[in-house]
């Protein structure tokens, strides 16, 4: 691999120079008021990001994963009912750490490749006269497949069922890249991690509960030490944590959120949809399809592209790796082998985008699939070229 390269994955993303510096800081203090001018910025940019007005920020050591964790055994207690769809590689992650704390998950299959089933969810929450079910579950982007849910639709259900459960979101690979609404879709507790739209390293789990979430804290009796948010709680009003933070990595998102939000988050959103775009109009000018089986659930950060029958698709990912240094995605669960994918989140830009691309063609036609050099190129150049002044216009 090379270091000079872009990475196409979904996660960790590429690094701004200007955040890669903000992260190699001299050691400080951090029980200190210095910590508290890295820790109390970051968490009011997160909030921001994450459009929300009440939600108290918890951002942990640890990655997206740990920030379901800390969902769930700060809420929640043994055998307690929750509702899930698995659609793909990371909603089915979700749904086994659920089982492996003792809960007690109802799960609806959804083919892979499609959204959310908000209107199954619906009927399941209706009939749940009891209210037994205290937690509905949602991935936002489902990064396996390249799909995007509907987070309202979601909401919609639970509010059309009258139901009080509370609405848990995965959107480790979207929130900072896609448009995520905290308090207008009603989300309880929201989950990411630092190493996608925030554009840093793995190592951070950054978690939004609700005012409705941390009123279920108290009562709560899953077990909890490392994640327990009580704890960290009161390390913020000691500019402090529990234990010991990672200082550079807070220092980093600082600054990735004030960047974030300079650029303007709907201008963010605008520039991600525009460059998945141009990977989009690259794979039908190949001839290929993506494992997203409709537009209205096109991911804006992740491409599954499915490969022709009987090709496995995982040669293109180690072909890319081992001649020309460049990372793409391998497929997941039920899609292994079946499709590669392309990240367009975080710090990339048209030219970057179009390097993906031409990359991914050189590599195809090594491999002897039938695809003609440049058509995918020259497709997203004729999109990026005639949307680029429209798309910032209407972002402004």
């Amino acid at each position: 691999m090379s270091f000079q390269n872009p990475v196409f994955i979904p996660g960790p993303t590429n690094m701004p120079e200007e955040i890669r510096k903000s992260i190699y800081m001299p050691t400080i203090d951090h029980r200190s008021p210095l910590f508290g001018e890295i820790l109390h910025p970051a968490l009011s940019g997160v909030k921001k990001v994450l459009k929300s007005e009440t939600a108290e920020i918890f951002i942990f050591p640890s990655t997206g994963t740990g920030g379901w964790e800390t969902a769930l055994t700060n809420t929640l207690s043994a055998g307690d009912k929750v509702l899930a769809a698995r659609n793909g590689m990371f909603s089915h992650r979700w749904i086994d750490m659920c089982q492996r704390h003792g809960l007690d998950v109802q799960v609806v299959e959804a083919t892979w490749g499609t959204g959310l089933p908000a209107d199954r969810y619906e009927e399941i929450l209706k009939a749940d006269t009891n209210h037994e079910i205290k937690v509905v579950l949602a991935t936002h982007n489902e990064t396996a497949t390249g799909v995007k849910s509907d987070i309202g639709a979601v909401r919609k259900a639970l509010d059309a069922a009258g139901h009080p459960a509370m609405l848990f979101v995965d959107g480790v690979s979207s929130i900072a890249s896609m448009d995520f609404r905290m308090d207008e879709w009603g989300v309880d507790i929201a989950v990411t991690g630092s190493q996608k739209g925030f554009m840093l390293p793995a190592g951070l789990a950054i978690v939004g509960f609700s005012p409705k979430a941390m009123a279920a804290v108290e009562g709560a009796t899953l077990p909890r030490t490392f994640f327990d948010i009580r704890d960290m709680q009161k390390g913020y009003a000691a500019n402090a944590y529990p234990y010991t933070p990672a200082v550079g990595l807070m220092n980093g998102l600082k600054l990735a959120t004030e960047m974030l939000l300079d650029e303007g988050l709907e201008n963010v959103f605008a520039r991600h949809h525009r460059i998945a775009e141009g990977v989009r109009l690259a794979v039908n000018a190949w001839g290929l399809e993506l494992c997203a089986q409709s537009s209205d659930v096109y991911s804006d950060t992740v491409s599954a592209i499915k490969t022709p029958e009987g090709f496995n698709a995982t040669d293109i990912v180690t072909h890319a790796a081992s001649k020309y240094g460049v990372a793409y995605g391998v497929g997941l669960g039920e899609v292994a082998g079946k499709v590669f994918r392309i990240g367009h989140l975080g710090q990339l830009t048209d030219v970057l985008a179009l390097s993906g691309i031409a990359t991914a063609e050189m590599v195809m036609a090594d491999l002897g699939l039938d695809i003609k050099l440049g058509s995918g190129v020259a497709a997203a150049q004729d999109y990026y070229r005639n949307s680029t002044v429209a798309s910032q216009k209407a972002a402004a």
